[in-house]
């Protein structure tokens, strides 16, 4: 099988183990003597909402809230589309729905949150004394920062009506299930999606601090907000609780054992790998140059295979997109070293703002860029690795594949 190809097989196989289709029956909560309000958010929440219908026997109702494009046809719980990674009035809207639906209920009734990836954004329910303008406003400016995802979720947790176990909280005292498709490093339930029905560890001076940290500049109401911090997070909730059903290390492992179904050793480094996405890139290289050379840490033929969610500080022009920065990194420090191929991609279909999963390179990548006139220095200083594989050819197009696992880098060495 051709390196490309393989690559490509390797990537569908760990979307496929991320599908709510295959996993969410196994995990469904006991039936309450009440009622049984479905809500949810997130890219992999619309799918969510259709397997659990499916599976499920008694009656519910709900809601969910879903990427444009993430939608599925369903029968009784209703699928809202709102725009991420930066909100909008659809996704304000259905969280005002969202928290209604579980105000009032008693212990006899059963809440099921669907949480997926993206999440946080679709859920943009600004707190008091805030507006949708504001969370836009610190939500752009957190995406080109290059803060990492952990620190993105406290803020908009604490600018959040609904986010930080806030959703669980208003649901009280009716138990909560909450069944999670993770794409945050450690499997951590209270950062997937910022955590709406999740205990919150996390304070107001450390949202300050990371704002601090990151010189972002916040409008005059989010500043005072946090300043004033009245509306800490819940940090308990006894009658929530949370099952992960689909998580980028099992995804990591569909991977591997297709890579080692066609003779190449598979080497996991890990499903947490954070950081800027060049030097992760760089790192990378080194890895794979090592194995081609010396045979260590795995022997050729082999498949380097790692997760997690890196960053990118957009200081260029172009829009950023981690695994498409990851990838020129390492295509540059290999410098066409023959016989490896490798595949960056997020697996909800999206990389960054571009409808682009990721790309992939092989030995001739560097070599066809030049030949067309394009220095790949200059475009991964201007942070450009979508303009740079879109003009090679070489993007991998997967469209809404309805799940969100994180990111998925592998590395063929032959």
């Amino acid at each position: 099988m051709k390196p490309e190809k393989l690559l490509r097989k390797m990537f569908d196989a760990a979307v496929e183990a991320a599908q709510p289709k295959h996993t969410i029956a196994a995990h469904l909560p006991k039936p309450p003597k009440g009622r049984t309000i479905v809500i949810g958010a997130g890219k992999g929440s619309a799918a969510m909402a259709a397997a659990f219908e499916k599976a499920w026997k008694g009656p519910l109702q709900g809601l969910v809230v879903t990427r444009y494009g993430y939608g599925m046809a369903t029968k009784k719980i209703e699928v809202v589309e709102a725009a991420h990674p930066v909100p909008d009035a659809a996704g304000r809207d259905g969280a005002a729905r969202m928290l209604a639906m579980v105000q009032g209920l008693t212990k006899d009734d059963l809440v099921v949150a669907l949480v997926s990836g993206g999440a946080s954004a679709l859920l943009s329910l600004p707190a008091e004394g805030l507006t949708l303008e504001d969370k836009r406003a610190v939500n752009t400016a957190l995406l080109k920062s290059g803060a990492p995802i952990a620190e993105m979720n406290i803020v908009r947790k604490h600018l959040s009506s609904i986010k930080g176990g806030r959703l669980a909280a208003t649901a009280y005292p009716a138990r909560v299930e909450t069944l999670i498709i993770s794409d945050v490093p450690g499997d951590d339930v209270s950062a997937v999606g910022s955590g709406p029905t999740a205990p919150d560890p996390s304070t107001f001076e450390q949202a300050r601090a990371i704002i601090a940290k990151y010189g972002i500049e916040v409008p005059v109401s989010v500043a005072r907000h946090l300043a004033e911090a009245k509306d800490e997070t819940p940090k308990a909730l006894p009658h929530a609780r949370a099952t992960l059903i689909a998580s980028p290390q099992k995804s990591l492992l569909a991977a591997a054992t297709i890579a080692r179904e066609a003779g190449y050793k598979p080497l996991v480094l890990g499903d947490s790998i954070e950081g800027e996405a060049r030097d992760v890139g760089f790192v990378h290289a080194g890895i794979a140059l090592q194995a081609r050379r010396f045979g260590q840490p795995v022997k050729p033929p082999c498949a380097i295979i790692s997760g997690g969610e890196t960053t990118v500080t957009v200081r260029g022009q172009g829009v950023g997109g981690r695994n498409v920065e990851f990838l020129l990194a390492l295509a540059l420090k290999l410098n066409g070293a023959e016989g490896i191929h490798a595949l960056a991609a997020d697996t909800d279909g999206v990389d960054g703002g571009a409808e682009v999963a990721g790309a992939l390179i092989s030995p001739s990548t560097l070599e066809r860029a030049r030949k067309l006139g394009i220095d790949p220095w200059t475009e991964l200083s201007n942070n450009n690795g979508h303009g740079f594989f879109e003009k090679l050819g070489d993007q991998l197009i997967s469209g809404p594949t309805l799940t969100n696992v994180n990111d998925l880098r592998i590395i063929l060495i032959d």
